[in-house]
């Protein structure tokens, strides 16, 4: 009992250990050999699990098979698997609305074709070697079709498959490949004016960058995929041929081995060989037809939208009176003398009465129609003209962009619309101003890659971009030693690079500044609107901000307005105050010193300079530097001197008269030391007296808008101060 169970142990595990037990027996230690062989298994089993390693299996089996001999039973699944593949191609080409959803069409069409020719060198082995034990020596599948079609005459079996090879070659095969070479041609000619097409529209703004970008991927799959049904045709072809060709070497290379080999007599071996090969060449031809008639059917649908079925039966019962002179002429020939009438009679009135049909549906649906359009001719409000009022209305301020920047305000990255968003924001927060909204639209009369800013249909800034690139600056003012584009920053007409995105890290290591398109434009749109916020600052916009007070100021506003000032001249003094760049977000100080000034002086100049009185910590904490001392350029006791000699007139007919020659000595002046304060690094304030600050600024803002110009009274006491020149 002990030797049967080491015996049995041992055949089982192959190699596994035994050892001795108590009473006689074997204990079996467990296998290191199974676990490995389960391991094997359970990793091969989850790499064919995987799509792409069963598809490369599935084509390693099928050149296997062109090397390797197959088993009758074996060649009989693969020629039922091969029938099946067919029938699934030509059903899916079928139902199919597009050519391009079945865009794998010529990967499965050479597929099935080396399936095919695999098979038949598979069957051509098998009819060889055994064909002269009899019909069942290929497999059922083989001697089946060949008793089934040629009965007890091979004769009939051989007209019957070459009308077939002849209808596949000739007809189906040879019009396939030329509708493919022509479709191919056509579709690959016809992709430069599709691709205009596509960038007019998106040009035109009826589609969006999205839906450009879908439509282009189409027009490349739609070229790429007739091109290879070109080349994949000639794959059917090729397998039509390689039909006939085999089946000749079947007949004649069976027949000569059967008589010389196997003695059997020539009735004998051509009957048996010649019924082989027509069983084997039928079961090959019907697929191949019918993946042929698959192929046909794609290459033809090319301009189709809707599945065939629809697209034939809705075009063949389009028109009415076609069907019914179809059934005319099939009454007439069951007329005729010696005609059947029956079949033709059944078949007018078939299609007489598809022409009754489709003619009392059409004139339904027409009826209805007309009755709808009437319904909505009485319904529908006469299209009012646009009043001229809209048409005179003017942007406050809008961007042009041209056309090639327009993936600016379409990329989803980082949008130039988002960033002009956070700009209104910023100002608001900053300066209290509430920055119109921009209206951003596409000028095909601009460069390419240029923009411009308007500031009430008024050009006030223009620039030129590369949407694809980024523009580089030398804090330091430097020579920019990186390969690109050299330019003019448009802000401020800096001396800048344009360098490709990969080059990025390597100016950021180098301290350049780096900003993308977006931000080039949104730095220069906010410059021109600081530039213009007096302008922008409209008497809507200025009764909205009071409006917009809270309820504890709102008495203050009752006794101002409009017993003290008007609401126009608040505007003015705001607009004074902005064309200064000073923020006028602490409105209810503003108009407190707004209060005050109108119980002395109704002169909105006084006035707004009272009002800088009031802002005086406002305005020192603006001019200091990192380290919190307000560096100061005082103008001379000569210069105020000159000044206030020229004042001519008074309340608000005052201004300045200075002599040209005067004047122009003092710009020299300005001019000289602070640019060899900006030199040294310094941003100094010119400090004046309070009667004369108004006059020196009007005339520095014309050369020099950023220097800051204040008077004594617009000191802080608390801040520090350091006199580093005077003028």
């Amino acid at each position: 009992m002990a030797d049967t169970t080491a015996t049995t142990a041992g055949a089982s595990a192959q190699g596994q250990a035994l050892a001795p037990a108590a009473g006689g027996q074997a204990s079996a230690a467990p296998s290191a050999m199974n676990q490995a062989f389960s391991g094997m298994a359970e990793r091969v089993g989850a790499s064919l699990r995987r799509g792409d390693l069963g598809f490369a299996m599935g084509i390693v089996l099928i050149l296997v098979v062109l090397i390797m001999p197959l088993p009758s039973w074996i060649l009989d699944i693969s020629l039922a698997m091969s029938l099946t593949l067919s029938v699934l191609i030509l059903m899916t080409v079928v139902f199919i609305k597009r050519a391009l959803e079945f865009n794998s069409f010529p990967v499965v069409l050479l597929i099935a074709t080396l399936l095919r020719l695999a098979l038949n060198l598979a069957s051509t082995r098998l009819i060889l070697t055994d064909g002269h034990k009899g019909t069942h020596a290929a497999g059922e599948v083989i001697e089946a079709f060949g008793s089934f079609v040629m009965g007890d005459n091979f004769v009939i079996g051989v007209i019957v498959f070459a009308i077939l090879t002849l209808v596949n070659f000739m007809v189906i095969t040879k019009g396939s490949t030329r509708i493919a070479e022509v479709t191919a041609r056509f579709t690959l000619d016809a992709m430069p004016g599709k691709q205009m097409a596509i960038d007019a529209d998106l040009s035109a703004g009826m589609i969006d960058e999205k839906q450009a970008r879908v439509r282009r991927e189409d027009l490349q799959k739609e070229a790429d995929f007739f091109g290879a049904m070109d080349g994949a045709s000639k794959f059917v072809r090729g397998d039509a041929i390689a039909g006939i060709i085999i089946t000749f070497i079947n007949v004649i290379g069976g027949m000569i081995i059967g008589m010389v080999q196997n003695d059997l007599t020539f009735s004998q071996a051509a009957n048996m060989y010649t019924r082989l090969t027509v069983g084997d060449g039928l079961i090959s031809q019907i697929p191949a037809l019918i993946v042929s008639t698959a192929a046909g059917l794609m290459v033809s649908k090319g301009g189709l939208t809707e599945p065939t079925d629809k697209a034939i039966s809705g075009q063949f019962t389009q028109y009415p009176k076609a069907l019914g002179m179809s059934s005319f002429l099939a009454a007439s020939l069951a007329v005729l003398p010696g005609v059947p009438a029956l079949p033709f009679l059944m078949l007018a009135l078939a299609t007489g009465g598809a022409a009754a049909y489709v003619s009392f549906q059409k004139q339904e649906k027409e009826t209805k129609e007309k009755e709808l359009a009437e319904v909505k001719a009485k319904q529908e409000v006469p299209v009012q003209e646009e009043p001229i009022s809209q048409a005179m209305k003017m942007d406050q301020v809008r961007l042009e962009l041209g056309y090639g920047l327009l993936s600016l305000i379409n990329n989803d990255n980082r949008r130039l619309t988002d960033q002009i968003k956070s700009l209104r924001r910023a100002l608001a927060t900053d300066m209290g101003f509430v920055m119109p909204a921009v209206r951003i639209q596409d000028n095909m009369q601009l460069p390419a890659n240029s923009y411009a800013i308007f500031i009430k249909e008024v050009e006030a800034g223009r620039g030129d971009l590369r949407p694809n690139m980024l523009l580089v600056m030398d804090p330091r003012g430097e020579e920019i030693s990186l390969p690109g584009e050299r330019t003019r920053e448009p802000t401020f007409g800096l001396p800048a690079l344009w360098i490709d995105p990969s080059n990025r890290e390597e100016a950021l290591f180098r301290g350049y500044t780096v900003v993308d398109p977006p931000t080039v434009i949104t730095t220069h749109l906010t410059e021109v609107v600081r530039d213009n916020m007096s302008e922008l600052l409209s008497y809507a916009e200025t009764q909205k901000l009071l409006d917009e007070l809270d309820k504890e100021h709102q008495k203050l506003m009752a006794e101002m307005v409009p017993s003290q000032i008007t609401v126009a001249g608040i505007q003015r003094v705001l607009q004074n105050l902005l064309s200064e760049r000073i923020s006028i977000r602490d409105l209810p100080t503003i108009l407190e010193g707004v209060s005050e000034a109108c119980a002395i002086t109704r002169n909105v100049l006084l006035i707004s300079e009272h009002v800088r009185s009031r802002l005086s910590r406002q305005l020192s904490d603006k001019g200091v530097d990192d380290a919190g001392i307000i560096p100061i350029v005082t103008l001379s006791p000569e210069w105020e001197q000159e000044f206030s000699e020229s004042l001519t007139g008074a309340g608000e007919d005052r201004q300045l008269a200075m002599a040209p020659s005067k004047l122009q000595e003092f710009i020299s002046a300005v001019r000289q030391n602070f640019e060899r304060f900006a030199m040294q690094g310094e941003t100094p304030v010119l400090l004046t007296s309070p009667t004369v600050r108004p006059y020196v600024r009007s005339i520095i803002d014309r050369f020099r808008p950023m220097t800051v110009v204040m008077s004594q009274n617009e000191i802080h006491p608390k801040a520090k101060i350091r006199t580093v020149g005077q003028i």
